[in-house]
């Protein structure tokens, strides 16, 4: 008899804290099994072999020794959340191992009969690595109106709680406390304007291989007066983060498609980010954006100082979560589990 085309989500990485590919995984698995469960039958990290998709979400080594039996089961799905040119900014790897490493995340995509990236940057770059383009699908990242939204409790409530000043403005800088993400910046910014207050969301998800954690150590243990690093905040509690901030900054000089732009923006928080290239490609004109810290203090000064446009930049925002919307995403994921499933015949495939 028919039934439901049977998709296996699997993924790890649980046990490190504060990093967005996690997230981005949990939000899209929830997003599935919510929207998509009267066409097609959802497990999460299943053991068993008895389905007809299985999309890998995470690049573990556990996974990468099984491909031979999903695809002698069923239709293999891979995620790319990273390149070799994103690590490399990102964690400091001993050179021998750094070489194995990429041949085995390269080799891991390959061996993948789609291929799934959240920045369509990466489609070029992957093919590049000898990647067939005809297989990667570009679907962005999603973040659940549930879980980030505008509180409507007085931001004093939050600041007074996290030990910042109720009344300065706030700006919010959220990720790994890492070199690429801009955190040199973020402090020189911070002391050209003392009168504004900044805090960075996000530790050491990679501990001492994190490139830069000797000197960003140092600035964290004896930061600017007018700078708040809280840690790595559960996600349960970042909503409540954004809803204390007046902004979201992003410094960052690389970047996939950050979970905490989409975050911001079920916020409604305008998102103030560094000039990256692909970035109008995905965020068109839902965000502002300077090019050096010059730039990046006078649009700071000018959301502090101008109502005017500072609601312009929350209307950015708030048409930014709508183009993102649930039912848009959904509907991504609806049609590309269902073109696998017609290219492998899997709706007509006779069930044991």
């Amino acid at each position: 008899m028919n039934m439901s085309v049977k998709i296996n989500m699997l993924y790890g990485g649980e046990d490190i804290k504060g990093q967005g590919v996690l997230s981005a995984t949990l939000e899209q698995n929830k997003l599935c099994l919510q929207g998509l469960s009267s066409k097609f039958s959802i497990s999460i990290n299943d053991p068993k072999y008895n389905h007809d998709i299985f999309h890998v979400h995470t690049i573990n080594p556990h996974f990468y020794f099984r491909f031979n039996k999903y695809k002698k089961h069923g239709v293999l799905v891979g995620h790319c959340h990273c390149i070799p040119e994103t690590i490399d900014t990102s964690i400091n790897l001993p050179k021998s191992f750094k070489k194995v490493f990429y041949k085995y995340l390269i080799n891991f995509y390959k061996k993948m009969d789609y291929l799934i990236t959240v920045n369509p940057e990466f489609i070029d770059k992957l093919a590049k690595y000898g990647i067939d383009k005809e297989k990667i699908t570009y679907i962005p990242n999603y973040v659940d109106k549930d879980l980030f939204h505008k509180t409507g409790k007085p931001k004093d409530k939050y600041r007074i709680q996290y030990g910042l000043d109720k009344d300065k403005f706030t700006v919010l800088a959220v990720g790994q406390t890492q070199t690429r993400k801009g955190i040199f910046d973020f402090i020189e910014i911070a002391k050209m304007m003392p009168d504004i207050q900044f805090v960075w969301a996000g530790g050491f998800s990679f501990k001492k291989l994190t490139d830069g954690y000797k000197k960003i150590k140092q600035i964290m243990d004896n930061p600017p007066e007018n700078v708040k690093f809280l840690g790595i905040v559960d996600r349960e509690y970042m909503n409540q983060v954004y809803n204390m901030c007046d902004v979201l900054f992003v410094p960052s000089y690389e970047e996939l498609f950050p979970m905490t732009i989409l975050e911001a923006f079920c916020v409604n928080l305008p998102v103030l980010t560094r000039d990256l290239e692909y970035f109008p490609q995905i965020l068109f004109d839902y965000y502002i954006h300077g090019h050096n810290n010059e730039d990046f203090v006078k649009l700071i000064r000018r959301l502090k100082d101008d109502p005017q446009f500072y609601e312009l930049c929350v209307k950015k925002s708030y048409d930014g979560h709508g183009f993102y919307s649930k039912k848009s995403i959904t509907q991504m994921w609806e049609n590309f589990y269902t073109k696998v499933a017609l290219d492998h015949n899997l709706f007509d495939k006779e069930k044991e």
